[in-house]
């Protein structure tokens, strides 16, 4: 029977791999804390959130994006109180 030995961690070994784990683990937390709202997330870590997505390619961290349009699921009442729906309305014709 053969065994086969785990996958080699891609990050390197040493003070730098650790601080790069690290990294990678508070961005994953704190993007989970804020619902996935990658602005959120960045405030939260004080950084721009063009740099946030800098290190989410960087370091491989895929968080799924909001549902639906600005974030908000289907069905959910906007800020007015008017429900989305979700359905596309016809445009008018001009």
């Amino acid at each position: 029977m053969v065994i086969a030995s785990p996958a080699p961690d891609p990050t390197p070994p040493g003070f730098h791999g650790a601080v790069s784990e690290f990294k990678r683990r508070l961005i994953e937390a704190t993007l989970t804390q804020s619902g996935g709202n990658r602005t959120r997330a960045a405030r939260a870590l004080g950084l721009q959130r063009t740099y946030l997505l800098r290190l989410m390619r960087e370091f491989q961290v895929n968080i799924p994006p909001p549902p639906g349009p600005h974030g908000r699921a289907n069905g959910t009442q906007t800020a007015n109180g008017a429900d989305s729906g979700g359905a596309l309305r016809p445009t008018k014709k001009r």
